[in-house]
């Protein structure tokens, strides 16, 4: 399991290739010199597809693609991509900014495949750090020549991405169901392969306020016979309340902010992330007029649709009935009040969590510094903080929010992330990032007297891009 003889290390191997690692290798991929490859344990990209509903879009405009808020020129933009297709005119007479989901999805897939650098159905198993070269050793598996008889492989890197996203969130206290095959109880990442069975239950149960349980709550809606709906929608979150929309608050979702969310105090940074909700688990506004729009047309003969919505109710537990049915455990947290709902179904839209790389990077958990609550930290340029003795980086994509905020996982920051990394791989700035991309000042340097407040800097926050 050794490399050829030959073969010179490379400058950056990306574990995964979601679209946040995408958008590295695109950007990596104009940068002459830079030798990388991008690793995927599965056999081809989809995005979410369980989720590419009929009609659903992108909740960011298509300019949040993989390179042009840094790179509009790239050919891996999705204008260029559009162009391959030859569907430039009827792109441009749509007048779409926020496309099609479906089509976001066949973007990345198109990147996928024509990227030199991304490499499908291979799994990296081991990762650790050979100080006698000062070079990473990976350790993966591959399918051998005959293309199914897995072989393993071993590279030498300088620098590793971690990009193996996250994965659907289902409560311990339901996992029950989910694994149980009789129990048609699932989470929604799972929702459009078991579309058909969820439409000929008689009563299905949406759990979860954000856009994923709004979609599929709509979709369902839209699907079932007027006055036999049965359907009912819960959230923990005090309202069915609309994502932050607003063009002064979307500017949480920049570079400015994210440089100032970092330079917080940790305790700070933890109190302030649940407060902060609202930006990236509501339910877009269009999306909710659209519910209200269906169940009122619905009750425009004079009766109720049979939909039930609730805010402010938690799933505490279940169990099934003689029948067959599941029962769930609901507590209502404001009138401190309990209650039973019998359904036939439940799709759980609870959420995703970061993919755990204990395992993965097991030999250099001795090297990595953690905080108080055992977290990686994470440096600015999206770096492992790592002990002196490891030379090379290991950087970090969608799994920095404890540290870099809401926009972790936010696709408008991609491309602006990749730069970061990039730039700090080639030790300049390859590519030219903004010093300032917010008109809301964030908080105020250590320079700044009581006679300056409310004057913006002249080159955004006090920690500086590095």
């Amino acid at each position: 399991m050794t490399p050829r003889p030959h073969t010179p290390p490379l400058d950056l191997l990306g574990v995964g290739a979601g679209p946040f690692n995408l958008s590295l290798a695109a950007l990596a991929d104009g940068v002459p010199g830079l030798r990388t490859a991008f690793h995927e344990q599965r056999p081809a990209f989809r995005w979410h597809p369980g989720l590419l509903i009929d009609g659903a879009t992108l909740q960011v405009p298509f300019l949040a693609d993989l390179v042009t808020l840094v790179e509009p020129t790239s050919p891996w933009s999705y204008l260029n991509y559009v162009k391959i297709r030859r569907r430039l005119f009827p792109f441009y007479f749509a007048e779409r900014f926020h496309i099609h989901r479906s089509e976001f999805d066949d973007y990345l897939r198109w990147a996928s495949t024509e990227l030199p650098s991304v490499h499908f159905g291979h799994r990296v198993d081991t990762v650790a750090w050979d100080a006698e070269q000062g070079l990473f050793s990976v350790e993966f598996t591959r399918p051998g020549p005959d293309g199914e008889t897995p072989e393993t492989g071993l590279a030498r890197t300088r620098n590793l991405a971690l990009g193996v996203g996250t994965s659907p969130h289902v409560p311990d206290r339901l996992r029950a169901w989910v694994e149980d095959p009789a129990a048609l109880v699932l989470h929604s990442a799972d929702y459009l392969p078991q579309r058909d069975r969820l439409l000929a239950a008689r009563h299905i149960t949406v759990v979860g306020s954000g856009q994923s349980g709004a979609e599929v709550l709509l979709d369902l809606l839209r699907s079932r016979p007027e006055g036999a709906e049965g359907l009912t929608w819960l959230a923990r979150t005090p309202a069915f309340a609309p994502m932050e929309y607003s063009k002064i608050g979307l500017e949480q979702f920049t570079p400015d902010y994210t440089r100032y969310f970092h330079g917080l105090p940790q305790a700070t940074r933890d109190r302030l992330l649940p407060r902060q909700w609202q930006l990236y688990k509501g339910v877009s506004g269009e999306t909710l007029g659209e519910i209200h729009d269906e169940l009122y047309r619905r009750s425009l003969g004079g009766g109720w649709p049979d939909v039930t919505l609730t805010p402010g109710i938690e799933v505490t537990g279940a169990t099934t009935t003689a029948e067959g049915r599941t029962e769930l455990y609901v507590e209502h947290g404001q009138q401190g009040t309990r209650g039973r709902l019998v359904t036939d179904a439940v799709v759980l839209a609870t959420g995703y969590r970061e993919r755990p790389v204990d395992t993965l990077l097991a030999a250099l958990d001795p090297y990595i510094v953690r905080d108080d609550a055992g977290r990686p930290q994470i440096d600015a340029a999206q770096r492992l903080v790592l002990a002196p003795e490891i030379t090379g980086s290991v950087f970090v994509q969608n799994a920095e929010r404890h540290t870099h905020g809401v926009g972790a996982p936010d696709l408008g920051l991609a491309a602006w992330r990749s730069a970061v990394i990039v730039n700090t791989l080639t030790g300049k700035e390859f590519y030219p990032l903004p010093d300032r991309t917010a008109f809301t000042t964030f908080g105020l340097r250590a320079q700044d007297g009581e006679d300056r407040v409310g004057r913006a800097p002249a080159s955004g926050p006090a920690e500086e891009r590095r």
